[in-house]
């Protein structure tokens, strides 16, 4: 009988009980019951599909309570009986009854970082869909191959975080790598995680369209928006936008439908320019393109967000040396560093086929730890 590794998952249990009372002090789970009961009293009244877009819209966030309230108590409920548990597995000698009584551990300390993280997700746009948009920088051919492994990149940690993708403009080059690129990330909280990853992302490589094997240094830019609720009323002129169509360039397929049916909608009075190329029609282009460009507005638009529309679209002339936020170094060690965190990952392959939970993780912590004057060294 294993005692050793018992006991020392009878040592983690406060610690585990004491993560989940900070949990509960946040959540106020007492409070989200009676806020999904006062929805569900709002959903048995005659009249409530009379305004269908709020129906779905109430529905939407009661099922965002309930599966977070659901959530805590699961973990509770779990952690309460694992003491119990614990006991009869020493008094039954059944070693293998241990690995469930670990996976359980793992299972409830994954449910409480998720809520905990998720209570630092209170921006007003962060339950949101996200626009992420990547652009190749300074680099030539380099940087476009890195603009395209950041595009997979960040596909992979939608698709194990279960988002939905959509890929709405895709520039690629004719030797390697893509020029630009716009995802749609459905989901919720979508934006709030993926807020953060805005800004330069540098690459440190052996370069494999270099002859000579010498090392290069590239730069592609991360842009990240919140995408607008559609019932959001937003002015557009026709005057005010100009419209032009062109031959999609997409890789065979793979991304985009190769046809004249691309759509580019420059808003004459910003300078702000949407392109949207995946839909298999000029007129669903149009129509995702001008829901991108309406997300840009509303934000433009709202003067206590305009400083905060300028950090979310980042400058583009700045694509370069000692504006980065991350590092990605393949040569001559492997190592990825996030330079507002200092957080740091050896297994550089790891985060390249998505896992960026931990950096995302620990810059929403170092938010937390400004707002209560503490000091953060460093990111789900």
């Amino acid at each position: 009988m294993n005692s050793v590794e018992l006991d020392n998952i009878k040592q983690s249990l406060p610690e585990l009980t004491d993560k989940l009372h900070e949990v509960g002090q946040f959540l106020d789970p007492e409070a989200k019951r009676r806020e999904i009961a006062k929805m569900e009293r709002e959903t048995l009244k005659e009249d409530f599909w009379n305004d269908r877009t709020q129906a779905q819209k109430l529905l939407k966030a009661k099922k965002s309570l309930e599966d977070k309230v659901g959530a805590y108590e699961k973990a509770e409920s779990e952690l309460k009986d694992l003491p119990e548990l614990i006991e009869m597995t020493i008094e039954l000698e059944d070693e293998s009854a241990i690995e469930s009584i670990k996976s359980t551990c793992r299972k409830v300390e994954s449910i409480l970082d998720k809520l905990t993280l998720e209570t630092l997700l209170d921006g007003e746009y962060d339950r949101n869909n996200a626009i992420l948009s990547i652009h190749a920088g300074t680099g030539g051919v380099d940087a476009m191959d890195w603009a395209a492994m950041l595009l997979r990149m960040y596909l992979r940690w939608a698709e194990d975080n279960g988002f939905k993708t959509t890929i709405v403009d895709y520039q690629d080059d004719t030797e390697a790598g893509i020029k630009s690129a716009t995802v749609i990330v459905e989901g919720e909280n979508a934006y709030g995680y993926l807020k953060n990853e805005k800004g330069t992302h540098r690459l440190v490589r052996i370069s494999p369209f270099n002859a000579a094997g010498k090392r290069q240094t590239s730069f592609s830019a991360v842009v990240v928006m919140p995408e607008v609720d559609q019932d959001v009323d937003v002015e557009i002129s026709p005057d005010d936008i100009r419209v032009d169509t062109f031959r999609s360039s997409g890789a065979g397929g793979q991304h985009v439908n190769k046809t004249d049916s691309a759509i580019r909608i420059t808003h004459i009075p910003t300078g702000i320019v949407v392109s949207c190329q995946n839909e298999r029609s000029q007129h669903q282009n149009r129509e995702m393109a001008m829901r991108i460009l309406k997300s840009r507005l509303v934000e433009l638009a709202n003067e206590q967000h305009k400083e905060d529309m300028r950090e979310l679209q980042g400058d583009f002339n700045l694509i370069t040396w000692g504006s980065q936020i991350r590092s990605y170094v393949f040569q001559p060690y492997t190592m990825v560093k996030d330079h507002r965190t200092g957080a740091e990952v050896g297994n550089i392959s790891k985060v390249m086929d998505g896992d960026l939970n931990y950096f995302i993780k620990e810059k929403l912590k170092q938010k937390e730890g400004a707002g209560n004057g503490a000091n953060t060294d460093n990111p789900r």
